[in-house]
């Protein structure tokens, strides 16, 4: 982590409100709530946006942390779920066969 001067949010502010406002909405609601059997936790994308607005106003220490250690959360979130396919190292044998 940087100072707190050369440090910037690692979104705009805009965007976390952005992702608040779309979490809270009829559409998408009903597709988490088809897709994972519960309706969807938005209260994060809200503390973000309030930690972003802090750090803009005064470039506050505790914002600039809070925003880090949930965008480390997110990362590690999307990190625990390993990939469908497997990779290959190399084509198979006959790739040019129709």
């Amino acid at each position: 982590m940087a100072g707190g001067g050369d440090w910037r949010p690692p979104r705009s502010c805009e965007d976390y409100w952005w992702e608040w406002k779309h979490c809270r909405g009829l559409r998408h609601a009903f597709h988490h709530y088809y897709a994972h059997g519960a309706l969807p936790a938005c209260d994060r994308w809200r503390d973000d946006y309030e930690a972003c607005r802090a750090w803009e106003r005064g470039r506050a220490a505790a914002a600039q942390e809070a925003l880090c250690k949930s965008e480390r959360a997110r990362v590690m979130e999307k990190q625990k779920y390993p990939p469908v396919w497997t990779l290959r190292k190399s084509p198979p044998p006959d790739w040019y066969i129709p």
